[in-house]
């Protein structure tokens, strides 16, 4: 079967051999996957990504990552056929998504991460039967695609301490940042403040249901604070209390990842904020802890998402609460992912592209 294959920090659309499902696993066609901004990153430098994923305990201890390795994890699926052990409970013809990890007898496989299962770059993939869940008749297989990388943002937004008058400033509206957003609309917070550079994530942002959307350029992010009834210092906030009143806990999204973020959000965030991150900083950063103890910030970083997470977002976006309408903005087949990793390096020419496999 054909696939796109990460090989010497190439893509290369390829044939690898056919799939037979094992001991409590389906195969599966690959309807659409998502490309990530994990898998732009991955490309050139896998091998880091996982060295740094093995010194936190991540989950790639049997990878080698200058092996072959077929990439997408954000997938949505059809049902081909059973292994056996299996239930049938969902029968051939079945759309599903699936949390991208497949039990073998090996262990768990990452998929997208795996030198033994292709991931949705490929035409057919083997899920584990008991975590696959249903998409909801009538919901777009575009729409179900995109429960992972949404998942992302629940998972965010399930980490913060908010309160029901919380104010939350997201810094950068590209896919973790709109997955943040969309949690918070979901779930009722408000206002939801959301800063980006790029016109085009600006507009999704708003789509998405943010209060306030801001240029960066233009306007601090952190202009708002104090109008929206947050005091920046501390000892205003203790008057305020002192004073019997009361304001909502400042709760701030890094879904940037660039060096200096941390220290510039420390610096520029009312005292008592917690800084949730959500962006994944792959190089060394420097912070001054003096400041943020002064000021009584809380770091947060938070990484995936739990399957009940993933489960809750898919029926978010099937029950509307998350409405994804517009975020895919191109589709390819695989003979074209190669070149849709060069334009999604410009957040002008688009928010979402999906892989079809099978086209």
């Amino acid at each position: 079967m054909r696939a796109v294959i990460r090989r010497n920090k190439q893509l290369v659309c390829d044939q690898i051999d056919e799939l037979e499902p094992g001991e409590g696993q389906v195969l599966v066609k690959t309807l659409a996957c998502g490309i990530c901004g994990s898998d732009l990153h991955a490309l050139h430098h896998m091998e880091h990504m996982v060295e740094v994923s093995r010194r936190g305990g991540g989950g790639t201890m049997n990878f080698d990552p200058t092996a072959d390795t077929v990439f997408g994890h954000e997938f949505c699926a059809e049902i081909l056929d059973h292994g056996p052990g299996t239930t049938g409970a969902l029968k051939a013809g079945a759309r599903v998504v699936s949390v991208p990890a497949t039990m073998t007898a090996g262990g768990v496989e990452l998929l997208g991460y795996s030198n033994r299962l292709p991931g949705g770059f490929a035409e057919r993939m083997v899920l584990t039967e008991a975590m696959l869940l249903p998409v909801p008749n009538g919901l777009p297989t575009d729409a179900a695609a995109l429960t992972e990388p949404f998942a992302v943002g629940a998972h965010a937004v399930a980490k913060a301490h908010l309160d029901p008058n919380s104010v939350a400033v997201v810094i950068g509206c590209g896919p973790v940042g709109l997955a943040v957003i969309a949690s918070l609309k979901a779930r009722g917070y408000g206002p939801v403040i959301a800063a980006d550079y790029s016109p085009r994530r600006r507009a999704a942002a708003e789509a998405l249901g943010a209060d306030v959307v801001l240029d960066p350029a233009k306007e601090s992010p952190h202009g708002r604070w104090e109008q929206l009834g947050v005091p920046m210092a501390s000892a205003a906030q203790k008057m305020m209390r002192m004073m019997g009143a009361q304001f909502g806990r400042p709760v701030v999204f890094e879904c940037v990842g660039a060096p200096g973020i941390l220290q510039n959000l420390i610096e520029s965030s009312p005292a008592g904020t917690q800084i949730v991150v959500a962006g994944v900083c792959m190089e060394t950063d420097r912070i001054e802890p003096a400041v943020a103890i002064t000021k009584e910030v809380e770091l947060t970083f938070v990484f995936g998402y739990s399957p009940e997470e993933f489960a809750a977002t898919l029926d978010d976006i099937a029950e509307g609460r998350i409405n994804v309408s517009g975020l895919v903005t191109g589709k390819v087949g695989l003979g074209e992912v190669a070149d849709a990793f060069v334009a999604l390096g410009d957040p002008e020419a688009h928010v979402k592209i999906l892989v079809e496999p099978v086209r």
